[in-house]
């Protein structure tokens, strides 16, 4: 079936040049039935230059790093990566089935492989009676394990969810209490100030959940974004409207 798909997209898009493993957990599929869809890519898409792919902090582990070397030499080159938080606290009780030290494990053997880690952080994760835990572990986790480029974006539930999170959030302890744009700034500040990642970090904030775009290098332009951010708390620099915001 998912070469008839790989089949069906080539005569649609001949010259298509990047792929991505859609929909689901692509990469919890054996290492050898993911180099068979890669070589079934290579060889139906001439001009094929990566494929990329999500990536759960249980698959890059499960995986040796020589595995993950494989996929990457047969142009799985990128894997996006939700860390959501590196806190303890905020993971358990949003159910990532994750913890700092597993997702900093996961980041080290994607570098070890010389795959490129997309990761992405919530910001408002851990509302407003947990939003400096959430940014203290999510800081040093990215500290110790910097992935190719980081995204932080705004949080945002479905309808159909909401409760069934607020349930699951309060069952630890302290209940979930909405973060406000300025709070959520705040968030962004200390998360700035907070992360010195050993190697380069592209950095963008440019999802349409946020309330404010940024684009830079970490750690070198991280006074330039934190002056941005400060404007922005100040009223100097306008934030972007909720009507224009979107999951």
């Amino acid at each position: 079936e998912v070469f008839a798909d790989i089949d069906a997209a080539a005569r649609s898009w001949p010259d298509g040049h990047r792929v991505f493993l859609a929909d689901g957990d692509a990469l919890a599929l054996p290492t050898d039935d993911l180099l068979k869809i890669l070589e079934r890519l290579a060889t139906t898409f001439p001009a094929l230059q990566r494929v990329t792919s999500y990536a759960t902090p249980i698959n890059l582990n499960h995986k040796t790093v020589d595995e993950l070397r494989a996929l990457r030499d047969n142009r799985l080159t990128q894997v996006y990566f939700g860390v959501e938080s590196g806190s303890d606290e905020i993971l358990k009780r949003i159910r990532k089935g994750a913890t700092q030290k597993t997702m900093i494990s996961a980041l080290e053997n994607a570098r070890a492989a010389g795959l490129k880690v997309s990761a992405t952080v919530i910001l408002g994760l851990g509302g407003r009676g947990l939003w400096r835990e959430h940014i203290k572990g999510t800081a040093e986790l990215i500290n110790a394990a910097p992935p190719t480029y980081l995204s932080t974006l705004q949080l945002y539930l479905d309808d159909g969810v909401v409760d069934d999170f607020m349930t699951r959030f309060a069952r630890y302890g302290e209940p979930f209490q909405w973060q406000d744009d300025d709070g959520v700034l705040a968030e962004q500040e200390h998360l700035l100030a907070s992360l010195d990642p050993a190697s380069p970090v592209i950095f963008r904030s440019n999802h349409a959940s946020n309330c404010l775009a940024l684009a830079g290098n970490l750690p070198r332009d991280r006074d330039r974004l934190m002056a941005i951010v400060a404007a922005a708390r100040a009223g100097a620099t306008p934030i972007r409207p909720r009507s224009m915001r979107q999951l």
